[in-house]
């Protein structure tokens, strides 16, 4: 027996993604007597979803409220804004599946890229360049004696963690989730000894979404027990981070670095004191670009369309009342 698939298309147009339009076609070819609609807007969705089985995007309450049968919603993200999970979607009985795991090669890289360039003083040399100036001095981090502190070891921090320790890092994990050190992470621990492993780190990179438990985890609380040579990387989310804390910090110097893909608020204001700080790299949310996130993406869809008309067990399910 088939199923009705509501597509519901993001608000803003920056978020949409113009491969999901592709999509109808593709669930149908792959799963028999599915009924797929496609909806721009809110309103148009209100008029279709009461007796959907099934949706992808973002299901705010005013449609959760008309969906009757709904039982299996495909977030667009692997780590939604805040409001996603609203209350009604939690205490629903409704399952939720996210992206996790596409961008992890991606990510993992752009991670890199900060630490070999704080590790080799690339962010000096190139200011320096700008200024024209033969200017040799910067102490370098030699990465085999340098130890990388990892907060969220899912699949991007996995990934980090298998290519620090290729370069001879020593890679301390910390996870609300597993129980084992993956590849590449010498000790494993819970969120609540993160403070007693923060000091030890010269790279401290954070890979976690945004949940009630990591907003505003980073502050300046956290970056007061970092060593002063340490470096701060966060690519997970920007509310995980207290930016007027951080920039506190590192006009005092009191850490060596901090480099950003997520903020607080995007675009980050041009008056922001992050922008003139020489110890900050700063990147605009594009940690994630690369090839093959729409048909890694497309897969993941069409792949859990698939499970859900079978019954199989689906891809990437989400504890809703964590976020993640």
């Amino acid at each position: 027996m088939g199923f009705k698939l509501v597509i519901v298309e993001p608000p803003n147009p920056g978020a949409r993604t113009p491969v999901v339009e592709t999509w109808p076609e593709k669930v149908r070819e792959a799963v028999p007597n599915v009924d797929v609609l496609y909806c721009r807007t809110i309103d148009q969705a209100k008029q279709v979803i009461s007796d959907a089985d099934a949706a992808y995007g973002d299901i705010v309450p005013e449609l959760l409220d008309r969906a009757k049968k709904l039982r299996w919603i495909q977030s667009p993200q692997a780590g939604p804004k805040a409001g996603y999970y609203h209350i009604g979607l939690i205490q629903s009985d409704v399952v939720v599946t996210n992206m996790r795991g596409i961008f992890n090669d991606h990510i993992s890289a752009h991670i890199m890229s900060y630490v070999l360039t704080f590790a080799r003083g690339l962010h000096i040399y190139r200011d320096r360049q700008s200024q024209r100036k033969w200017q040799k001095g910067y102490d370098t981090v030699y990465l085999p004696e340098a130890t990388a502190v990892i907060v969220g070891v899912g699949g991007i921090g996995s990934e980090t963690a298998r290519l620090c320790a290729e370069f001879g890092m020593t890679v301390i994990g910390v996870d609300a989730r597993l129980t084992e050190a993956p590849a590449g992470v010498s000790e494993l621990h819970r969120p609540d000894a993160l403070d007693k492993v923060i000091p030890r780190a010269d790279f401290l990179i954070v890979t976690v979404p945004e949940t009630p438990d990591t907003q505003g985890l980073f502050n300046r609380a956290k970056f007061r027990i970092m060593k002063p040579t340490g470096f701060f990387i966060n690519i997970g989310r920007g509310a995980t981070t207290d930016l007027t804390d951080l920039a506190e910090v590192l006009k005092r110097e009191d850490i060596a670095g901090a480099a950003l893909d997520v903020y607080q608020v995007e675009p980050l204001p041009p008056v922001h004191p992050l922008w003139d700080l020489s110890n900050v790299i700063m990147t605009p949310h594009v940690a994630a670009d690369g090839p093959y996130i729409d048909d890694r993406r497309t897969e993941v869809f069409l792949d859990n369309c698939k499970r859900f008309y079978e019954g199989k067990p689906l891809r990437n399910v989400v504890d809703k009342a964590k976020w993640f």
